[in-house]
């Protein structure tokens, strides 16, 4: 076998591996190292097994991830964000389904907060869907709206898989940051818009919401809102102006929501510590991950795949819309399957010599990568939010349910798609006055 027949070989067995429930940083670095064991000698192969992960993962710039983490982490046990749930919720009552669409802005900064689509969601639905139920909100609409608003932690920085991005494709963390939020925000108006929209066509989807709430009251409830605001001004603040990196700002965030839980009084021991906790975990998980995408590239590098996948996509055509649509359409069919990280992770390899071959902005390309990667959160049948939120949930919904609630949402991340690649400038203007 040549080295491009054992590069493909070694696609179709981790694809494989990864189908039948394999861990795909497990699947990715054992295919990989039989593979370069195989093209080159044992000898190389444990070379690289002996090296590689510790030069990897003690880059500077991969600190972020953890720490942005840890900060998220500290929002959700520390109960940061129920103040603002109920604020929104008392300024936006009159709007017809005002409850889901104040969900949305809460999702959204969270987002802001947390940088994690699995945690927005898992914090929200345990807050939001309740409350909507309880008031006579349409299942599927309830679940859909905090499913899909969820994934809004991927894009509003701080995001952890823009940080991934950001390493892997040797591009500025704080430039893609910029670059993703005005997509972020412009994502929730959008989801807000057809929920507005849905529930003025067909009343019954959002039930009725007796609260009638004084002027006196919506401003009381303000007392409660300034925690999440502070924390997204101190570390998205401090990035644009250059007062820190993206790296120091995770750290910076997470002493910040430290001060801010320990003036609230909610900074106990015992929530310090899950945070902790569930932050290791999460960072172990995602750097298994990062170590065996790494031995993956080496060993597509070593195979000529990605320079042969190349060559194919750009024989078609050099025509940059059609290199986005063959991207789309990978990311949408693989994100059916396997979770975001690891599709990050197993396809940049392949698709950056291909976006680099082509001319391509890296920024603006991460951004779409990243909402591509927001839809496959929410696709049936892996949809990584649809589960969080049943696991919340429990019987309250089925899956079937929240799949079906969450059909009206991918239609406008589809939209937002459109918008941010025929419009370039939403996602490159605020990097380019970062640079000046």
């Amino acid at each position: 076998m040549s080295n491009f027949d054992i590069g493909v070989a070694g696609i179709v067995v981790a694809l494989v591996l990864v189908a039948v429930r394999v861990p795909i940083g497990i699947a990715l670095g054992s295919v990989s190292i039989v593979g370069i064991g195989v093209m080159t000698s044992p000898r190389v192969a444990w070379g690289m097994i002996s090296a590689t992960p510790f030069d990897f993962v003690g880059q500077w710039e991969l600190t972020a991830a953890p720490m942005f983490l840890l900060m998220g982490y500290i929002c959700t046990e520390t109960n940061l964000t129920q103040g603002l749930f109920h604020a929104i919720r008392l300024f936006l009552w009159r709007l017809p389904g005002g409850l889901a669409v104040s969900s949305v802005g809460a999702c959204a900064f969270f987002a802001a907060a947390s940088g994690s689509s699995v945690a927005t969601a898992a914090a929200l639905s345990r807050i939001a869907v309740p409350e909507m139920l309880k008031r006579g909100y349409d299942k599927g609409l309830a679940t859909g709206t905090i499913a899909a608003s969820g994934t809004l932690g991927s894009l509003i920085p701080p995001s952890v898989l823009l940080v991934l991005y950001g390493v892997y494709a040797q591009v500025s963390v704080g430039q893609l940051f910029m670059a993703g939020f005005i997509p972020g925000l412009i994502s929730a108006l959008i989801y807000a818009m057809m929920i507005i929209v849905r529930v003025k066509i067909t009343p019954t989807l959002a039930g009725e919401d007796d609260i009638r709430p004084s002027w006196g009251e919506r401003f009381a409830a303000l007392k409660d809102v300034w925690p999440l605001p502070v924390l997204i001004v101190s570390v998205l603040g401090g990035i644009f102006l250059g007062y820190f990196s993206p790296t120091e700002a995770g750290a910076i965030g997470t002493v910040v929501a430290c001060l801010i839980a320990a003036l609230r009084g909610s900074l106990t021991w015992t929530a310090f510590r899950d945070a902790l906790v569930k932050a290791a975990a999460s960072t172990t998980g995602i750097f298994i991950i990062l170590i065996g995408s790494v031995f993956f590239t080496r060993f597509l590098a070593m195979s000529r795949v990605p320079k042969e996948f190349s060559d194919l996509i750009l024989g078609v055509s050099t025509d940059s819309w059609w290199i986005l649509f063959a991207v789309s359409v990978i990311y949408i069919v693989l994100g059916m399957f396997i979770d975001s990280i690891g599709l990050l992770l197993l396809t940049l390899p392949l698709l950056l010599p291909l976006v680099k071959g082509a001319g391509l902005d890296l920024v603006w390309f991460g951004i779409i990568v990243i909402k591509l990667l927001e839809i496959g959160l929410v696709t049936p049948p892996i949809g990584l939010n649809v589960y969080v939120i049943k696991g919340a949930l429990g019987n309250l919904v089925t899956l079937p349910q929240v799949f079906k609630g969450v059909g009206w949402f991918v239609a406008m991340d589809i939209l937002t798609l459109i918008l941010i690649i025929l419009l370039p400038g939403l996602s490159l203007w605020l990097p380019s006055i970062m640079l000046n």
